[in-house]
């Protein structure tokens, strides 16, 4: 199960997709929704997470978009510090959660 970390600060970005590597995750990051959308758009990802620097009319098209293209979990994301414990606790559980339903 592939997910997508879309988040507008790329040290971020990879902040999360170095946690989640490490703790066994497929994972790809990008920091703008034209990326985001052409990733989505293969079906690869079964979780999408938005960080919350994603604005509100940006983060509701962008869950339609995932919804139409097969990802099964939205995840919003609002990093604190740190950010590899938040990911660990926020991030990581419905990861596993989604991957047992789908």
């Amino acid at each position: 199960m592939k997910t997508l970390v879309l988040g507008r600060t790329p040290a971020r970005v990879t902040d999360v997709l170095s946690t989640l590597h490490t703790d066994g995750f497929e994972a790809e990051g990008v920091s703008t929704d034209d990326e985001a959308r052409g990733l989505l758009e293969t079906r690869e990802f079964a979780v999408l997470i938005i960080g919350g620097g994603v604005g509100p009319e940006a983060r509701a098209a962008l869950k339609e978009f995932a919804a139409e293209h097969g990802v099964v979990r939205v995840i919003d994301g609002a990093l604190t510090a740190p950010f590899d414990a938040y990911a660990r606790r926020e991030f990581e559980p419905l990861i596993r959660e989604a991957a047992a339903t789908s």
